[in-house]
């Protein structure tokens, strides 16, 4: 096959898959705490017609070696955990981590995961779970006859009970950070699972050692860009146009080289 074709192929093959992580964002503009992606892409080996040359004196000019390059290839979907904008809600249950963090959710199965959407409700055992039904941990559960349920910045949840004047402290919400937050595996379902790239999680409470504080009533945005997002996907658009008709190209040269044969 004409290496023209193949390295045209691959231009398409990679626009093919930076439409599809642009898509993905578009399609999540509107959920809570999403980190859009960004697909990243390197060039393949490249082919040596002719090495270095000396050209006259050894002290004087060397020509460079002649390269061709033979196309393109995903390296790898980066995500980028920027934060995205604070949205006021007015629902005591909703709370938005303002800086680096996330709750800690644990799973059916007694595994942890991490997640930025911080759209709570109460079970009905009267603990905070995330709108997946898992439980926030530590655990923080509220009484039956509590009335009114407020939350600090800096993660003590307070409620008030019966016909007491005084609130009372049930529990405290702690958040975990990770060194590369990028690395870690997205689960869906806005939950993400450490990896050997992301490093262990770092436990600590809100305002306290790097950790970004709680905005009780608010909900962490998606941080996409539907501009900058449209924008890359034209650019896609493009690319994919202009390395088909490479390909297109690359065919007929093909076939009036055969003609000559004839």
């Amino acid at each position: 096959m004409d290496p023209a074709l193949r390295a045209a192929a691959s231009g398409m093959m990679a626009q093919q898959t930076r439409t599809e992580v642009i898509s993905n964002n578009l399609a999540n503009v509107n959920t809570p705490g999403f980190k859009r992606s960004r697909a990243h892409f390197e060039d393949l080996l490249y082919q040596t017609i002719q090495g270095q040359q000396v050209l006259g004196d050894p002290n004087a000019q060397t020509a460079p070696a002649i390269q061709v390059g033979r196309g393109t290839r995903l390296a790898g979907v980066q995500r980028l955990h920027e934060q995205g904008p604070i949205e006021q809600t007015g629902r005591n249950l909703d709370i938005a981590i303002e800086g680096e963090g996330f709750f800690q959710l644990q799973t059916p199965n007694g595994e942890t995961t991490y997640s930025r959407d911080g759209s709570f409700q109460i079970s009905d055992q009267g603990v905070l779970v995330a709108s997946n039904g898992y439980a926030l941990q530590p655990h923080i559960r509220v009484p039956a006859d509590a009335s009114e349920i407020v939350i600090s910045t800096t993660g003590i949840v307070t409620v008030r009970r019966g016909q007491d004047i005084q609130p009372t402290e049930i529990g405290k919400i702690e958040l975990a950070r990770f060194a590369n937050p990028s690395g870690l595996l997205s689960l869906g379902q806005n939950l993400f699972a450490p990896t050997a790239s992301s490093g262990q999680p770092v436990v600590g409470f809100p305002a306290d050692s790097g950790m970004g504080h709680l905005q009780q009533g608010n909900l962490e945005g998606s941080n996409v860009e539907i501009v900058q997002e449209m924008v890359d996907m034209i650019t896609a658009m493009r690319a994919y146009e202009i390395n088909s008709k490479a390909i297109k190209q690359a065919d007929e040269m093909g076939q009036m080289a055969n003609n000559m044969t004839r």
